[in-house]
């Protein structure tokens, strides 16, 4: 049967891979009001109406254009979800912000204009920003009436941000003199406000609020970029740039913390976007495998296209099922707080920062699969500029460098966990001594059920139980430098990555049954080819992790055990991909949405 409670999933970051959590716990996209749906049309309409039609005209650096459309945003509140009333937002949840976000991302140019200006320069300013700076500068930014910009990457400083070498010189009237260069700006040819990143004094790396007028701040060139060309990219240089000492945001020192949980919000609104990107472009590879002929007859009725498009589908479906559970533990952690009150916003990020970090690798390569399999389907005319397929194409390969590079994200995920685990905060110690004693007893044997979904909830646990087994290993085995041994963690992170993924799916599937019963029996399919075909990843991960570390008899006594985790028959997901395929053409799209 299917279990539903009202009991709230704990928040903790990284708790779901100890815990069960129960089916009807988890948000998921059915379970958005009316009011989140009118949020949603607006925000698409919008941007059918007015950004995509505007790719062209963008992409020849129309500035001005940008300007105008991120102030018609404003205008229709699309800029303001996070932000509070008194400051010209609209204080909504993190629901209404994940949707909009989600429409905006069907535009890569636009949509990193958008992303860059909420989430990478309003978003600070609100969680960080006092009274006085909010009191400037917010309600400006959320109108449309000023952009704002992001300035922490340098040319010898991108996944390393703390090593950034912009100076800020202490002044005797407590001013700051900021020089040095920022590079690879979003927004960064036409913001009115930057957020720059320094170190005072050459080492209390310190977060500053400052104008484009200010003397001594100089744009560069736009920079010639493979792909999301009607987005402005620019080095900000600054060469004694004198910032008054009201203009620091947050405190001296502390610009990691406005750095880092900028960057968590970032990571998950990246993901976000490239949800949006990827069911726009299901639809276009649908409509377009449906009317192209071959042989006489629609590709969309070939089983290779039919594979390619239940694919999609399927990843499509697992990142937005991450998305909107992650969007729950938000919204659920700030319940009955003031919007105002920015610290319980800042402590969430935070906390939840494996999941944005395994949202951003996840949503960012589902993209690059989407895309590039819509290039295919599309055939010769996906290799030119008549059809998106080819400029969509370009424009996402920057996601997985975007916001911390992928293979960063990955080591975060495995030593965020890692560290939280030796302060005693996940149990994942615990957790491995009790799984070193399940392995070692006989086995039982599990009765097969009828229930839907039974044998992906049990071997859902197996890739828990995978997890720990191997996380607890590494941690016996190499001590204080695990850090190092970045293939290793890399192995754990994609295994963390497609537990959180599955699970989720599940979760979200199980609910269907009575949140939307007309899709649960696709939903099912989709998860059913998830979880079959994330084991043989899993499996795999742990077996070069496990080889990494062991040898001999150890080796076989830890793939004996791991043979014991991750028992599963395969299914035959070439009947599910076909289904879901099939109904993806009959309904002219992404069928979850």
């Amino acid at each position: 049967m299917t279990k539903t409670t009202t009991t709230a999933p704990n928040t903790g970051g990284g708790m779901w891979l100890f815990e069960d959590t129960t089916s009807g716990s988890v948000f998921t996209p059915e379970r958005l009001s009316d009011e989140h749906k009118l949020i949603d049309q607006t925000a698409d309409e919008f941007v059918r109406n007015e950004i995509l039609p505007s790719h062209g005209q963008l992409e020849t650096k129309d500035w001005k254009l940008a300007r105008v459309l991120v102030n018609r945003a404003g205008e229709l509140g699309l800029l303001g979800t996070d932000v509070p009333e008194q400051y010209g937002g609209v204080g909504l949840d993190k629901a209404s912000t994940v949707l909009v976000g989600s429409r905006f991302g069907q535009s890569g140019s636009f949509g990193s204009t958008f992303g860059a200006h909420t989430g990478l320069a309003i978003l600070p300013l609100h969680c960080f920003g006092s009274d006085t700076q909010k009191d400037k500068y917010l309600g400006r930014l959320v109108s449309g009436e000023w952009i704002g910009a992001y300035c922490l990457s340098e040319s010898s400083s991108g996944s390393d941000a703390l090593g950034a070498k912009t100076r800020a010189t202490r002044e005797p009237d407590g001013s700051f003199v900021l020089t040095g260069e920022k590079m690879w700006i979003t927004n960064g040819g036409f913001a009115d406000l930057y957020i720059v990143f320094a170190q005072v004094d050459g080492e209390q790396f310190t977060a500053f609020l400052v104008e484009r007028n200010s003397p001594g701040l100089t744009i560069g060139r736009e920079e010639h970029k493979m792909g999301l060309h009607g987005s402005s990219t620019t080095p900000i240089i600054l060469q004694d740039v004198r910032v008054p000492s009201d203009n620091v945001l947050h405190h001296i020192s502390k610009g990691h913390k406005v750095a880092f949980n900028t960057l968590n919000y970032g990571r998950f609104k990246l993901a976000v976007a490239a949800s949006g990107n990827a069911t726009a472009a299901i639809g276009e590879a649908t409509k377009y495998a449906a009317e192209r002929q071959q042989f006489g007859q629609p590709i969309a009725t070939f089983g290779a296209i039919k594979h390619k498009l239940g694919e999609m589908t399927v990843r499509a479906y697992v990142v937005e099922s991450m998305i909107y559970r992650t969007t729950g533990l938000l919204d659920a952690s700030l319940k009955g707080n003031e919007i105002a009150d920015a610290g319980p916003l800042r402590n969430i990020l935070e906390e939840l920062s494996i999941e944005c970090s395994i949202l951003k690798v996840a949503g960012s390569e589902m993209l690059h699969y989407v895309l590039d399999e819509n290039v295919q389907i599309h055939g010769g005319n996906g290799f030119v500029k008549d059809y998106p397929a080819e400029r969509q194409y370009r424009d996402s390969r920057v996601n997985r460098i975007f916001e911390g590079t992928n293979e960063i994200n990955r080591l975060l995920i495995a030593t965020t966990l890692v560290r939280r685990a030796l302060k005693g905060t996940l149990p994942l110690i615990s957790a491995a001594k009790r799984l070193e004693d399940e392995v070692t007893d006989p086995p039982t044997l599990v009765e097969a059920s009828e229930v839907p979904l039974a044998e992906q909830r049990s071997t859902v646990l197996a890739f828990k139980k995978t997890s720990i087994l191997v996380l607890g290993l590494s941690m016996m085995h190499y001590g204080d430098k695990l850090g190092e041994q970045q293939e290793l963690l890399s192995c754990v992170a994609d295994i963390l990555i497609d537990t959180f993924g599955a699970e989720s799916a599940v979760l979200r599937a199980d609910q269907a049954a009575i949140d939307a019963p007309q899709n649960q029996l696709l939903q099912i399919d989709a998860t059913c080819v998830f979880v079959n075909d994330a084991a043989g990843r899993i499996e795999a991960n742990a077996r070069t992790a496990l080889a990494s570390m062991s040898d001999g008899d150890s080796l076989r006594l830890q793939l004996a055990a791991l043979r014991r985790l991750l028992r599963f028959s395969p299914i035959n997901t070439v009947e599910k991909r076909r289904r879901l395929a099939e109904t993806t053409v009959e309904r002219g799209g992404y069928i979850f949405r």
